[in-house]
């Protein structure tokens, strides 16, 4: 399935708004507890380093948003999330993003692409990051609260930008 990433605008504000707080709502992988309503929305992906979107046909099929994991003297290595709609999981989209974004990270001039808090339990996700390369550095025992509260351990994992690779 080949979708094309193209940089956020606000005119992708609905959609993307929609699929980020499908993932909120769900309760399993994003840290945020609360739906952005769309002026959040926009004003939230509008600041990120790079937003991209991937589109399937017309319609939103995933979006990653990008930006330095910390400040000052470790804004040098970027953090980024992802988004895939559930209705297409499974598909490739994801790792569509994930190699556009470490693509994106190297232009944008950062040296590695670190995830803090990948939950134990998104096994879709722990694959995909093991199969292209990125490294599991640590583990945080119980460092993510599900909806339900109870807590999962999340890994932090580390890859070099194709610059560094």
């Amino acid at each position: 399935m080949e979708v094309e990433i193209k940089a956020y605008t606000s005119a992708d504000c609905p959609q993307a708004a929609a699929l980020w707080n499908q993932i909120v709502e769900q309760g399993d992988s994003f840290p945020g507890e609360q739906p952005l309503a769309l002026p959040e929305a926009d004003a939230f992906f509008r600041a990120q380093t790079f937003t991209g979107c991937a589109w399937l046909n017309g319609a939103l099929a995933g979006l990653y948003i990008l930006h330095p994991n910390n400040i000052g003297r470790c804004a040098h290595i970027s953090n980024a999330s992802y988004a895939v709609d559930r209705a297409i999981r499974g598909k490739g989209v994801g790792r569509q993003l994930v190699l556009h974004s470490l693509r994106q990270a190297a232009e944008s001039g950062f040296t590695g692409l670190q995830f803090n808090a990948v939950v134990c339990t998104n096994q879709a996700a722990v694959h995909l990051y093991e199969q292209l390369g990125f490294v599991r550095v640590g583990t945080i025992p119980g460092g993510y609260r599900y909806r339900d509260g109870s807590l999962k351990d999340i890994y932090i994992y580390y890859h070099d930008t194709p610059a560094r690779v």
